[in-house]
């Protein structure tokens, strides 16, 4: 790779990964969130991994690194529909927003001072992000790190 791109890959990645970021926590209120705010973050991992190689990287992301965020972000998802489903009886039932009336000893909690009052939505995008960016990520690293060694029975 040129050094033009060395020099300018790194910037452009963070500034990526600091719109994902905006994207995910913004999503709610705006166009995004989870899935398209997770793709931005691995979008800026993917053009380091790219033009630096899996090796010199600046991002180094390791297997139980990827690993535990992708179980963060299974785990939390499938705790905000339990959480959903113990106090409303539906499974991501909005418990911040509580429309109908249904959990109000929950409703506190997940109500946040927002002036759109989005309940457990910017948490699940969260969760949904980080669950997005490790297995975009994954596939990249996957990719990258084949050397196309003939499987021989």
């Amino acid at each position: 790779m040129s050094t033009i791109l060395k020099i300018f890959a790194f910037p452009a990645a963070i500034f990526i990964m600091c719109l994902g970021i905006l994207t995910v926590l913004g999503g709610h209120i705006t166009p995004g969130g989870g899935f398209q705010g997770g793709a931005m973050v691995a979008a800026g991992f993917i053009f380091c991994a790219v033009v630096y190689g899996i090796e010199k990287s600046p991002f180094q992301f390791s297997h139980e690194f990827m690993s535990a965020m992708e179980s963060i972000g299974a785990l939390g998802y499938v705790a905000l529909g339990l959480c959903g489903l113990l106090f409303s009886g539906f499974f991501l039932y909005n418990l911040g927003v509580d429309l109908y009336g249904i959990s109000q000893s929950v409703s506190g909690f997940f109500n946040y001072p927002d002036p759109t009052h989005a309940g457990i939505i910017p948490y699940l995008n969260i969760v949904v992000g980080l669950k997005v960016l490790v297995g975009l990520s994954a596939i990249v690293i996957t990719f990258m790190e084949f050397r196309g060694e003939e499987v021989t029975e």
